[in-house]
């Protein structure tokens, strides 16, 4: 049974990884705009502009994992897995996000001002979904080029990433600064997973590395630069890079060693990452709202507090949601209906994308 308590801690760091990102992610939408709807700054800006570096990055890393399992298959098996799934999640939460913004989003506008957003949308990612799209377009970009030489590809992917392209376009600026970290992550799984294994058994050398990491990110990030297109040291190009991959194997090795040491913490960590998703898509909303409610009454006047009542209401409705949800006729919400399948669990086709 040692075997198998192995086999299953290998792929718990995986979640647990997720988790970490997914809850940075909810703290970096929380307490900046906490701090702007209060008008100052709190405790865990710092924290904030510490994970900067690699928050993202180790999220999109851990996206690509898993994309060697399935970029041999065809076309049609890779893009329900890749695709399909993505667009579903984006699509359904893009009409949710945008009805409950209806007023803020078309002004005077109207149904007509709504229906050209929600067009605008399918070429530029809304809002906070923004990483859902470009889920879809990485895998579809990875499977086409996969053929391709491994080093000459990622060598593409972090000239793109190193040259800082900025554009009118969400799209185009995120899959330049983006890419490389989720081609790194299906080219690199292997050695990836090697790493957590090497972090659970030797934990003092992981510990000091994971030292080491933080004293120097926490400098680079938080050191200022004169130029306002790079803020610290840290958005420097080439050195963003290194942080980015820097960060994004200190959130390997930290998952590693959380799961090495398990209990309640580790296990409400791994819970978020399983459900990353369920909190992805749904955060924005109860986030809103809780802190609408917390400016508009003044109960709480330090932002620092009021931010940690954001990110728990931020995380735990939706949790809560997709609990209350599961098995009725809302869970389409956090699961893909069959009819929005192009195959089924085995990989046989299903006949028709229809009603019912």
């Amino acid at each position: 049974m040692a075997g198998t308590g192995d086999a299953r801690d290998r792929l718990a760091w995986v979640d647990v990884a997720k988790g970490i990102c997914i809850l940075l992610v909810v703290m970096m939408h929380a307490v900046t705009g906490t701090g702007d709807a209060m008008g100052g700054e709190g405790f865990l800006h710092p924290v904030v502009a510490f994970a900067k570096p690699f928050r993202i990055p180790d999220f999109f890393l851990l996206s690509g994992l898993f994309m060697g399992r399935v970029i041999g298959r065809d076309w049609r098996l890779f893009s329900d897995r890749r695709v399909v799934h993505f667009a579903y999640f984006y699509l359904l939460w893009l009409v949710i996000q945008s009805a409950a913004r209806y007023g803020k989003i078309v002004g005077d506008g109207g149904p007509t001002a709504f229906a050209a957003h929600l067009a605008h949308s399918l070429i530029e990612p809304y809002s906070s979904l923004w990483f859902i799209y470009l889920l879809a377009v990485f895998s579809v970009v990875t499977k086409a080029l996969h053929q391709v030489p491994a080093g000459l590809l990622l060598t593409g992917a972090a000239l793109l990433q190193i040259a800082d392209i900025r554009s009118d376009s969400t799209l185009i600026d995120e899959f330049c600064a983006r890419y490389v970290y989720f081609l790194a992550g299906y080219l690199f799984a292997g050695r990836i997973f090697a790493l957590a294994d090497t972090a659970r058994r030797r934990i003092g050398l992981a510990l000091c590395g994971l030292a080491v990491w933080a004293g120097l990110e926490g400098w680079l990030a938080l050191t200022p630069w004169s130029n306002p297109d790079h803020p610290t040291v840290a958005s420097l190009p080439l050195v963003s890079l290194a942080l980015g991959a820097a960060g994004a194997l200190a959130i390997v090795v930290t998952a590693a060693l959380i799961v090495r040491l398990g209990g309640p913490v580790a296990e409400a960590i791994r819970t978020c990452g399983q459900r990353s998703i369920v909190i992805y898509l749904a955060f924005s909303l109860p986030m809103a709202a809780t802190r609408e409610l917390l400016v508009r009454s003044g109960w709480i006047a330090d932002i620092g507090a009021a931010s940690l009542i954001v990110i728990a209401m931020a995380v735990l409705m939706p949790l809560i949601l997709e609990r209350l949800v599961r098995g009725t006729s809302f869970d389409f919400l956090f699961v893909r209906p069959r009819r929005f399948r192009l195959a089924t669990a085995s990989g046989r086709p299903v006949p028709a994308l229809q009603p019912g």
